[in-house]
């Protein structure tokens, strides 16, 4: 035993991360970018929101099925609206088979005013986008037991209502073919960026839940493979291979944490943003920060100086960045300081 050596870790690294390859094809604050599907769609166009790109994030709400998403992108390039056959009554209000369910109202017609409203938005800024961003969910898919038509939400109506089914790498890549045209034929989008939402599906068990993943990835790579401006972006590789851990997610151990979400965030600046948004976002995220604080004493001189300083930045960069709210809101601020 006194002669046994002292155990040395030769261990340097605790996990693989994971770097994507940069993009040849870049984002900037004025590329126009729609982003539609489940939880990461949402997740990342409200950080590019937050972070002063020009997006429309997820304007139908959350929907985790490739059919599903691929109908309202139709709608979005076509601008058609919802037939009166999709539209359901529970507990008093109105809901639609194809769209989130805060999609709601006490009256059909409000809700189909709704619809309308927020279809025309998207076909609009579709008509301008740069980029596209589409994050698949779930390869299972319900239909209506009734007319046999996909629904992106169920709605809380009895499962009978409907048939679950898993879809095949296949049928989601050719019923993505007739969109791809569409949108060669109807948009100047450049890039179309796929993704597999990282949250996970368990309601459908663990197993389940790979093999559904596991055809949205195939699906993925084979749209990838098959049309030069589609590429796919690793959310969910960096969440399962490199973060890899129970810390990473929320409390119901399904949705990312917010570390995840900045983390994941993060690679994607890396692999999408060039050197000058790069620069200009680091620029935005000082002031972004500097706007965020709260002083102890609104009426001190020291607060006013600094409110003076943060708008000689905003004006700085109102040339690159739209701050035209952040601009009137110090302006409003320092009105009370210069009467006094």
């Amino acid at each position: 035993m006194g002669d046994r050596q002292p155990y040395i870790c030769l261990m340097t690294r605790f996990r693989s991360e994971f770097n994507p390859r940069n993009s040849p094809y870049s984002i900037r604050h004025t590329s126009p970018i729609l982003t539609l599907g489940s939880c990461f769609s949402e997740a990342i166009g409200n950080t590019l929101k937050v972070n002063k790109f020009d997006v429309l994030a997820n304007p139908f709400g959350t929907v985790y099925n490739p059919l599903a998403i691929h109908q309202l992108l139709v709608r979005t390039l076509e601008k058609t609206y919802p037939s009166a056959m999709s539209y359901l009554q529970h507990e008093g209000l109105y809901y639609n088979f194809e769209f989130h369910s805060k999609f709601c109202a006490n009256r059909q017609e409000n809700v189909e005013e709704q619809i309308k409203v927020a279809v025309d938005h998207a076909h609009t800024f579709i008509k301008t986008a740069n980029a596209l961003i589409l994050t698949f969910g779930t390869a299972f898919l319900y239909t209506r037991n009734d007319n046999g038509e996909a629904v992106a939400n169920c709605h809380k109506q009895p499962g009978h209502n409907f048939n679950k089914r898993l879809l095949s790498v296949t049928e989601i890549v050719e019923n993505f073919d007739r969109i791809h045209t569409l949108i060669r034929q109807t948009t100047s989008i450049e890039r179309i960026i796929l993704t597999v939402s990282p949250v996970r599906h368990l309601k459908d068990g663990m197993e389940l839940n790979n093999v559904s993943k596991s055809i949205l990835r195939m699906a993925c790579h084979a749209l990838a493979e098959r049309y030069s401006d589609i590429m796919y972006f690793p959310a969910y590789e960096i969440m399962m291979d490199d973060l890899r851990d129970y810390r990473f997610y929320k409390s119901d151990l399904i949705h990312p944490s917010d570390m995840a979400e900045e983390y994941i965030w993060e690679k994607f600046s890396a692999t999408y943003f060039d050197t000058s948004t790069t620069n200009l976002l680091q620029q935005w995220t000082e002031i972004r920060k500097a706007l965020e604080h709260r002083p102890f004493q609104s009426d001190s001189p020291q607060h006013s100086a600094f409110l003076s300083k943060t708008l000689s930045q905003l004006e700085a960069l109102k040339s690159k960045l739209n701050v035209d709210h952040e601009l009137a809101e110090i302006r409003n601020c320092l009105k009370p300081a210069a009467k006094g």
